[in-house]
């Protein structure tokens, strides 16, 4: 049974949200997240990070790498597309823009706006980031389009990914009604049962 080691709003509630949503049995152990003020790797978890889990004798950390090992171990082909299908690359791109692209600038504002004690004097790099996480989810409501979900009429893994950011983007006042089609999207998202019980164990 895979253990996780959880904390409300970080990066574990996807994986929750992924247990959940594949229906697979989990061990639960709350931590308390402690804001890396100074340094990284200091949670109380084996790696020292958010999320970490526990899967037999396996250790490892990071959302995303975490995601695609659950899927690959005990997705039986739920959530991700097959290697070779049509959907596959537009999968593994949503995948890496939730962290590598629409993340990083929502990263600053937190950084700034809750971690350091002199928000009010870095205006203008709040400012810088807010103007680059808003260039993000316009790509995100461009490509939406009519679409469902990422890929489509089929939910997967990347919807989560990207939820979880786009749920960050919302909490910081970042993904406003100037996004629609992302808007109606992450509405979407918070109707899924799974959604909802990782929500409620924050």
């Amino acid at each position: 049974m895979i253990k996780l080691y959880f904390a409300p709003r970080t990066r574990s509630v996807r994986i929750l949200w992924l247990l959940e949503e594949l229906g697979l049995p989990y061990e639960l152990e709350r931590v308390e997240f402690i804001p890396p003020a100074k340094s990284f790797f200091q949670q109380n978890t084996p790696t020292g990070k958010l999320p970490t889990i526990e899967d037999g004798e396996l250790v490892m950390c990071e959302s995303g790498a975490i995601t695609e090992y659950i899927l690959e171990t005990y997705g039986e082909g739920r959530l991700a597309p097959a290697i070779g299908s049509p959907d596959r690359p537009a999968y593994l791109q949503w995948m890496h823009f939730a962290d590598s692209t629409a993340f990083p600038p929502l990263g600053i504002l937190i950084w700034l706006l809750l971690y350091r004690e002199d928000a009010a004097e870095q205006a203008e790099l709040i400012a810088d980031a807010q103007d680059r996480a808003g260039v993000g989810l316009a790509y995100l409501e461009k490509e939406l389009g009519d679409k469902t979900w990422l890929l489509g009429d089929g939910f997967s893994a990347a919807d989560i990914m990207v939820g979880f950011t786009l749920s960050a983007a919302e909490l910081l006042g970042v993904l406003t009604e100037n996004y629609p089609r992302t808007l109606a999207y992450l509405e979407r998202l918070k109707q899924r049962p799974a959604f909802q019980k990782a929500a409620a164990t924050e």
